[in-house]
C-alpha cells in the first residue's frame, strides 16, 4: 500500500495498528509493517480469496479515512519457512 491523506492517516493510525493485531490474533494477518521511509506498508494476509481480503480491508480505519491505495495486490505461494 502507499499512504496518502497524512492527517487523517495519523490520526487513526492507532486504531489501524489494534485492527492489524486482532488480525494477527485471529490468524488471518501473517506479517505487517511500514516501509522504512514512512511512505507505505507491507502487509501479508491468509485469506481464502480476494473477496475475503477486501471485506477486511473494508473494515481497516485506514479506509474509512482514504489513508492508502493498493500499490499491488496479488496471491502469493509462500514455500519456506
Amino acid at each position: 500500500m502507499v499512504f496518502k491523506n497524512e492527517p487523517e492517516r495519523l490520526e487513526v493510525r492507532p486504531a489501524h495498528r489494534e485492527h492489524l493485531q486482532a488480525l494477527l490474533q485471529k490468524g488471518q494477518l501473517i506479517t505487517a509493517g511500514p516501509w522504512a521511509d514512512d511512505t507505505g506498508a507491507l502487509h501479508i494476509y491468509e485469506v481464502a480469496d480476494e473477496a475475503e481480503l477486501r471485506e477486511i480491508l473494508s473494515r481497516d480505519p485506514y479506509t474509512a479515512v482514504d489513508a492508502y491505495d493498493i500499490a499491488v495486490l496479488r496471491e502469493w505461494t509462500p514455500i519456506l519457512p
